[in-house]
């Protein structure tokens, strides 16, 4: 159950991401570190949530090498899906 609640956020964030053009499955985060050199608003966004989330160093780039590697993924999906 905990699980479950602790992904709701995770949801809200991509679905807020995807709202303003990002792709479905990445948070915020990522498409901040991902777009930090489209434009200054990326870049102060990214600033503002790695501010945010102060005790976690680099917040963002973290969060961008995350999706690359699926780390949220269940460990169910993280397997090869033919066998």
């Amino acid at each position: 159950m905990g699980r479950r609640f602790s992904q709701i956020p995770i949801a809200f964030d991509q679905l807020v991401n995807t709202l303003f053009g990002g792709w479905a499955d990445e948070t915020i985060s990522s498409a901040a570190w991902r777009k930090r050199n489209e434009s200054n608003g990326w870049r102060f966004l990214r600033c503002v949530i790695d501010c945010i989330f102060f005790w976690q160093p680099d917040h963002c780039k973290t969060a961008f090498e995350s999706e690359l590697e699926r780390k949220h993924f269940p460990q169910e999906l993280k397997g090869d899906c033919h066998e």
